[in-house]
């Protein structure tokens, strides 16, 4: 996943983009969410929440960052990934380079260019009937939308087929679902296999923040592979050596 930018023969690297310095409203600009000021450890406020949010696949094996508004070394070292994942000065420092590629990533909805909340409901389109308020069944699949965008690129940004995400109660006894599944709270998506396969989605997801993922080995799962949140970590896929 890191970015390595060399010289060829007599060739110079070409430079890579750094972070500090205020943040212009130039760089700033942007239809779904701007921010005022360059974060780095030790600050905090909703704008820190925002940017977790987009970072979120980037926590590191196993990992999962807390959405929480606080910049602590789990967010530098989430942010760092993300500058290397794209090539950018990787100081762990968001600033202008940080922000202006999280805005080429994503719509004027906050979602990440690939992914759309259409794709992660196809059960309740105003989000109701779950386990959670709506509005947090929404704020939940923002979150694994961000995540998968971190997917993607990891492998090679080939499309992720996505056969579903958030369900209401009534939606999850129509397909059987189990009573506590995480579809229930917006937080779980269903995986085909496109072009990299259930095992490899399920192998790299383990790099994205997911702690629940379950495919081909796991009961159920012989067709897909299902990556979500959960309060402790939770990977089964035998066949793919989880």
């Amino acid at each position: 996943m890191l970015a390595v930018l060399a010289g060829i023969g007599s060739a110079v690297a070409a430079p890579v983009a750094a972070d500090p310095g205020p943040v212009t409203a130039e760089a700033a600009a942007d239809a779904c969410y701007s921010w005022g000021r360059t974060l780095s450890q030790g600050t905090s406020g909703d704008d820190v929440r925002q940017l977790q949010i987009r970072v979120a696949g980037y926590p590191g094996y196993g990992g999962v960052l807390a959405i929480d508004g606080r910049f602590g070394a789990g967010t530098k070292a989430a942010v760092t990934r993300f500058q290397q994942a794209y090539g950018l000065g990787a100081d762990g420092i968001a600033g202008p380079a940080t922000f202006a590629k999280i805005h080429q990533l994503q719509d004027d909805d906050c979602t990440p260019v690939n992914f759309t909340y259409a794709e992660l409901n196809r059960c309740n389109s105003d989000w109701s009937g779950g386990n959670v308020p709506a509005a947090t069944a929404k704020a939940n699949a923002l979150v694994s939308m961000w995540k998968l965008q971190a997917l993607r690129h990891a492998m090679g940004d080939r499309p992720i087929v996505v056969n579903g995400g958030f369900r209401s109660v009534a939606c999850n006894n129509a397909v059987g679902g189990a009573a506590a599944s995480r579809h229930l709270y917006g937080d779980a998506v269903d995986l085909g296999a496109g072009a990299q396969g259930f095992c490899g989605l399920a192998l790299q997801a383990r790099n994205h923040g997911f702690s629940e993922i379950l495919g081909p080995g796991y009961p159920g799962h012989s067709d897909h592979t299902h990556v979500a949140h959960r309060s402790s970590q939770f990977w089964s896929a035998s066949s793919c050596g989880i």
